[in-house]
């Protein structure tokens, strides 16, 4: 049996929890002097009091069970009548006389007149001996906005096996100034409900009922509003300021000078100040950034257009217990600043949870509790299900509602440890998720969620404007600039191809050398050309990783607004160039003498434009399986095989002619560039040239490639051919335009979509 604990011993825990909170304030107010944060005693009175309203609420709403065995915790129904309704006295109203707004005009912030919250007893303290009176009301600019969504309901056909609603009739609002934390376990909603809120679901998704922006029923417009995801895509290559500077250039219009002072401004709000010239990611033996630093990166990216709502996927998504402190208190500095903060968590520790102000509790798309977070608190306590007082709020919560833990129960049902069965698990889920439901229906929260709804609704206030973009000539500049910078600091995107491709004409060079000009060295020249384009091209592979990494840029660019289709193919087209033409001329040089090719310096500028017209063709075909795939390994496994079906049908191993008709000739031939670039080389090489057979006769050039090449003998095809090539890099580039579109912008991937359906068959 468990031992009972007195209720008289109970002292020692709360000595212990009193103990713990003070050393870790003692320790946070040290690092707040050493990373400068502004104003780290504003921020700590509300972490103490944040911590002193959960220890009374949590000692209150806990005090029953100090009677019972802990087995008893998630069964426990206290009795009486349900609780008081919660209260919005911090809500703003546009009728409320202690809350005065107003816009300014040629301004998108709100102006609000409040009264000053009581402080701390920490600032009585320290004020005591100077001044006894309140101090007076004090103006805050509020750049926020209020949000609301009423009987909001969301189907995704396919996404549950049980049901296609995801969302189902929810009921809330975040206000200016404050933070509201969407909560759930895995696959209960919450993505899906902050999508909602953002209008950032995919066409697939069909939404129901109303969504408010003070007071309007209105979407959300450019500039306006901030997401993050819950994936980091930045680029490593760069510095955080330079990373921060480029991203309001493409966000912004305006002039240099403002956008570096609101880009110093984002730094310092994310309190990125002592890493603002390191570089984001890992470079030579330059360790990058942490994942909590990459997280506000992200965040300051956003704070860039100086948005009224910031919607953030799982900020805390990887990252340790400091790490996660120091983003929530960076995100509550935000919010004291006046911007309406609404994230997604999964659990967080009691210092992270006494940093919330509202809580939105999903499990499987049904809302258990709106309101207060220490409310919540008394919410489970009502419900029979009181929160232990050395336990996280979060994991309590979750426990009770996630149906995973299910399982656990099944596996350890057998087991018991020194004191018994292990109940501290054994507890229906599916019970408590349908008596917390049950309980937050019938309390006083649900109408006095109701009733705040309708006071923010029924009069509409300020409407978002929205902010400006920059031009597109101006976006391909900077994405030109950008991703020259990236490419020319990266080894891995084309100076490792460079030193490969020099490497690899060297080799065939040396191996090809010396074969002098006569009849016998037309078929050992020809394939030394198809081999250096041929393998040169399926070099160029390694560079996948890299394009990959850009197309991901582009989708978190494009989903924001910052980007576009057109704009990021002439950015990257434009960035390339110098460097694909190095690549050509170096490898050219070296391969061109030392297989003793024609010596005039018109033939050799063909050959180099010939070879770089190749680069850019295949540029575009990676760039064409990179977004179709959009997955390293089956991307460079496609490609390879392509390649070599390319190999096959460009005419060497068996001359175009006397392939079959079928598939090989038509259309792998016509449609494989190795085959008329190494035509255009040939001809390029051979026009004109005659070779001496015996003393009376003579052989043409197109006459000697005629058992070993298909050539045309007008001697202007070779320039047809270079046209050819030319036209696929073009058509190669509006098919990524396309598909960007299509798969990008959609988020489909076929790689995605075929794991899918193969994991779908070994579950039936």
């Amino acid at each position: 049996m468990p031992k009972k604990i007195p209720v008289g011993n109970n002292w020692p825990l709360q000595f212990r929890h009193y103990f713990y909170s003070s050393l870790f304030t003692f320790v946070f107010t040290l690092y707040c002097s050493t990373v400068s944060l502004s104003s780290p005693d504003n921020i700590m009175e509300e972490i103490l009091s944040q911590s002193d309203n959960y220890r009374s609420s949590s000692s209150s709403a806990s005090s029953p069970i100090t009677k019972l065995p802990s087995s008893h915790f998630y069964y426990l129904r206290k009795p009486g009548s349900l609780r008081n309704p919660i209260s919005f006295e911090d809500s703003p109203d546009w009728d409320d006389t202690d809350v005065e707004l107003k816009v300014e005009e040629g301004r998108d912030t709100i102006n609000a007149a409040t009264t000053t919250a009581s402080p701390s007893p920490s600032k009585l303290n320290s004020r005591s001996s100077s001044s006894s009176s309140p101090p007076p009301p004090v103006a805050r600019k509020i750049s926020g906005a209020s949000i609301v969504w009423k009987d909001l309901t969301v189907t995704i056909k396919g996404k549950r096996k049980y049901s296609d609603r995801v969302i189902k009739s929810s009921n809330g609002f975040a206000l200016p100034g404050t933070i509201t934390v969407i909560m759930g376990p895995a696959k209960s909603g919450k993505s899906t409900l902050l999508k909602a809120l953002s209008g950032r679901l995919d066409d697939s998704a069909k939404v129901y009922g109303e969504v408010f922006v003070n007071g309007a029923k209105s979407s959300l417009h450019y500039g306006s509003y901030g997401f993050v995801g819950r994936k980091n895509t930045l680029i490593g290559s760069l510095t955080v300021r330079e990373y921060l500077y480029y991203s309001a250039l493409l966000q912004l219009p305006g002039f240099l000078c403002e956008k570096k002072s609101i880009v110093e401004d984002a730094i310092l709000a994310m309190s990125l100040n002592d890493h603002a010239n390191k570089l984001i990611g890992s470079h030579c033996c330059t360790k990058g950034l942490s994942k909590g630093e990459k997280r506000r990166i992200t965040i300051a990216r956003e704070l860039i257009t100086r948005p009224h709502l910031l919607f953030i996927d799982e900020p805390l998504y990887h990252l340790d217990s400091v790490s996660a402190l120091l983003m929530m208190v960076t995100l509550k500095k935000l919010a004291s600043n006046g911007l309406t903060l609404i994230f997604t968590i999964y659990q967080s520790s009691t210092e992270v949870f006494g940093l919330f102000d509202r809580i939105c509790l999903l499990s499987n798309g049904n809302t258990l509790f709106f309101g207060e977070t220490l409310a919540c608190l008394q919410h489970f306590s009502n419900a029979g299900f009181p929160c232990p007082i050395m336990q996280s709020p979060s994991d309590h919560f979750l426990r009770a509602i996630n149906t995973d833990f299910d399982r656990i129960i099944s596996v350890c049902k057998n087991w018991q440890d020194d004191n018994g069965d292990l109940s501290s698990v054994n507890m229906d889920t599916a019970i408590a998720i349908r008596t917390l439901e049950e309980t937050y229906r019938l309390s006083a929260d649900v109408a006095a969620v109701e009733t705040m709804i309708l006071r923010l609704t029924e009069r509409e206030g300020p409407l978002l404007k929205s902010k400006g973009k920059a031009s597109s000539v101006a976006r391909i500049a900077v994405l030109t600039w950008r991703s020259f910078l990236i490419m020319s600091r990266d080894w891995k995107y084309y100076w490792l191809r460079l030193i490969l491709c020099m490497m690899l004409s060297l080799c065939i060079g040396t191996m090809f050398s010396g074969l002098g000009h006569s009849l016998l060295s037309v078929e050992m020249r020809v394939a030394a050309i198809f081999m250096f384009i041929s393998f040169t091209s399926l070099l160029s592979i390694v560079g996948v990783p890299m394009q990959l990494k850009e197309v991901k840029v582009y989708a978190c660019e494009d989903s924001n607004g910052h980007s576009g289709g057109f704009v990021f193919l002439m950015g990257q087209l434009l960035a390339s160039i110098p460097f694909l033409f190095l690549i050509s001329i170096s490898s050219s040089l070296v391969f061109y003498f030392l297989v003793e090719l024609r010596s005039e310096f018109s033939h050799l500028m063909y050959f180099v434009l010939n070879f770089f017209m190749c680069l850019l063709v295949n540029e575009g075909l990676m760039l064409v399986v990179v977004t179709i795939l959009q997955d390293t390994f089956s991307s460079i496994s496609t490609l390879v095989f392509i390649h070599v079906v390319m190999m096959l049908s460009a005419g060497y191993f068996r001359i175009r002619s006397a392939l079959p008709r079928l598939v090989w000739m038509y259309p792998l031939s016509y449609i494989t560039f190795h085959t008329f670039s190494i035509q255009g080389i040939l001809e390029n090489e051979y026009s004109g040239v005659s070779f001496a057979v015996g003393e009376m006769r003579t052989v043409s050039g197109y006459q000697a490639l005629e058992n070993v090449y298909d050539v045309s003998p007008n001697d202007h095809s070779k320039w047809k051919n270079l046209y050819i090539i030319s036209f696929m890099a073009i058509c190669y580039r509006v098919v990524v335009f396309l598909l960007l579109h299509i798969c990008v912008k959609k988020n489909v991937s076929l790689f995605r979509f075929v794991c899918c359906k193969m994991k779908i068959n070994v579950a039936q």
